[in-house]
């Protein structure tokens, strides 16, 4: 179970009648309501993007040697895997070309399916290829009725790849002082510098191309409509696929969606209230077990604990096992918090924060499991994951270039924020990235018919976010989970499952009804189903 929380938390840092399109407009950016860029001259000529529609899908095995666990589990399932070759760059469809690598389990009702239904679980860059295995056992009437298929967005997972090579996987928190956060800005240039031999394709890794990708995929499959699933970062995806194509989607679910108008580098920034609302409930729920835990007795006791623990990490590195926990790394040590609210994830939350306090009082420690897991996941370098994560962002919306508007926020926050401010509010790569994006920030606005769904508390999908994304996607239905703090909602796949929002999101997808208006589902890990409007 903390294995499954500790993915959601990576989710979270770095959001379905058939679906009938009432004058959707096409996206700004975009010459065409088709989502291609206008091409002219030689670009134009040679088939253009046909011969990509067109191009015949080979499915096989999945399993690609010996040591390919991830490949025998979906041959075990019976799933088949594919590639599909797609252009680098859709204004130049006779240009270079790259591969995208699918998965896919048929339906198991041939004699009731209604099509093909594509996952992605977030990130961005996150490998959706395994994961469809998890969509049909957390949904089996779903999987009744849809092939489920899995794409590894262009650069991801088993698609082509990309790798900067980077010393580690993160720049971190920018520290307590402007020592701290200077090295911080240290590390973000050197990780852009290392991007820059790949100038040439940095541009073409947008969320816009692998929607793109997306349609060429449906196409390729045959599909007149393609049904979409997608949480976190895959709710911009699947915003930006249904603003492009609006006439090529059938049922839509975006689960924890992301404020379209404020996705890119810097939308960790909204997340500062969502994180101290979590962190307040964890303390609350952990103070009324202080007998178990033994973080205080209340609140602001276990909440001082915690701040303790920051301010002794800033002064000098926490000794946990055989890591050195600093300024920089303890923010994102602690921020899988975010992983859930269920019984489970506080306890496990707490064992973590109760080593932590003996290390900072210097004492011998050894990490939870889980402490360990992170720990390890973070002094680890980059195996290129990471630096594709932050290319798709940068090229999806230009970031700030002045490190002192920054560090002036960062400082601005330090009362309100102390933990987690200087995480969320820090640079990123993107400030000095070694190209700018091809392509301005995609306007979503469309009222194309789809279900939303996500939680009050959510410290990844802020819930302002969310109805702002409910705002501009005008024929939306949106399900909220009130009171609980998790990132992602639906069929337990990263968070605990609510049987309230699992009945919607089940019913759209497998019958197409719509809830009439807006629904409220009672928030808590063990929320018995009833729904209020």
């Amino acid at each position: 179970m903390r294995g499954r929380t500790v993915a959601a938390a990576g989710l979270a840092v770095a959001a379905l009648t058939g679906a009938t399109v009432i004058g959707a407009p096409a996206s700004a950016g975009t010459a065409r309501g088709d989502g291609v860029p206008a091409v002219t001259g030689a670009a134009a000529g040679g088939g253009g993007l046909e011969r990509f529609r067109e191009q015949k899908i080979t499915w096989h095995r999945c399993r690609t040697g010996p040591d390919d666990a991830a490949g025998k589990e979906l041959d075990e399932a019976k799933a088949q895997c594919a590639e599909v070759t797609v252009p680098l760059d859709y204004a130049r469809p006779d240009g270079r070309t790259v591969t995208v690598v699918l998965s896919r389990l048929k339906a198991a009702d041939p004699g009731r399916r209604r099509g093909t239904l594509l996952y992605n679980p977030g990130g961005p860059g996150v490998p959706a290829m395994s994961l469809v295995l998890q969509v049909k056992q957390a949904a089996p009437a779903v999987a009744a009725r849809y092939d489920l298929v899995g794409m590894d967005p262009r650069f991801v997972g088993r698609s082509t790849p990309l790798d900067c090579r980077w010393p580690t996987g993160a720049v971190g928190s920018a520290g307590p002082d402007r020592r701290t956060f200077e090295r911080s800005a240290a590390v973000a240039r050197d990780l852009a510098s290392r991007c820059a031999a790949h100038r040439d394709v940095l541009p073409h890794i947008s969320t816009r191309n692998t929607a793109r990708d997306m349609d060429v995929v449906r196409a390729a499959l045959g599909e007149q409509r393609i049904s979409y699933l997608g949480s976190s970062y895959g709710t911009y995806l699947g915003a930006v696929y249904l603003q492009l194509f609006p006439r090529h989607v059938d049922r839509v679910v975006l689960d924890s969606v992301l404020d379209p108008a404020r996705y890119g580098p810097d939308l960790t920034r909204t997340q500062g209230p969502a994180l101290n609302a979590l962190l307040k409930d964890w303390a609350a729920w952990t103070a009324a077990r202080h007998d178990r835990h033994g973080l205080g007795s209340t609140t602001a006791e276990v909440l001082a604990t915690v701040n303790r623990i920051n301010r002794a990490a800033g002064r000098a590195p926490l000794r946990v096992g055989r890591h050195r926990v600093d300024s920089r790394l303890l923010p994102m040590a602690l921020f899988h918090i975010t992983a859930g609210d269920s019984p489970q994830a506080y306890a496990g939350f707490a064992a973590d924060v109760r080593v932590l306090r003996d290390a900072a009082r210097g004492r011998a420690v050894t990490p939870t499991p889980t402490l360990e897991a992170v720990l390890s996941g973070l002094s680890a370098p980059d195996d290129g994951t990471t630096a594709v994560q932050t290319a798709i962002m940068c090229a999806d919306r230009a970031a700030s270039r002045d490190p002192r508007a920054y560090y002036r926020d960062i400082r601005a926050h330090r009362a309100d924020e102390p933990l987690f401010g200087p995480l969320t509010r820090n640079l990123t790569p993107c400030s000095f990235w070694p190209v700018s994006p091809a392509e301005p920030p995609t306007e979503v606005r469309n009222d194309v018919p789809l279900l939303m769904v996500g939680a009050t508390g959510d410290p990844g999908a802020v819930h302002r976010g969310q109805l702002a994304a409910h705002r501009a996607l005008t024929g939306s239905r949106m399900v909220t989970l009130r009171g609980a703090f998790r990132h992602t909602v639906y069929g337990g796949l990263f968070s605990p499952r609510d049987a309230c929002v699992d009945r919607f999101v089940n019913r759209y997808l497998a019958e197409g009804v719509l809830p009439a208006g807006d629904v409220s589902c009672p928030g808590g890990p063990s929320s018995g189903g009833r729904s209020t409007r």
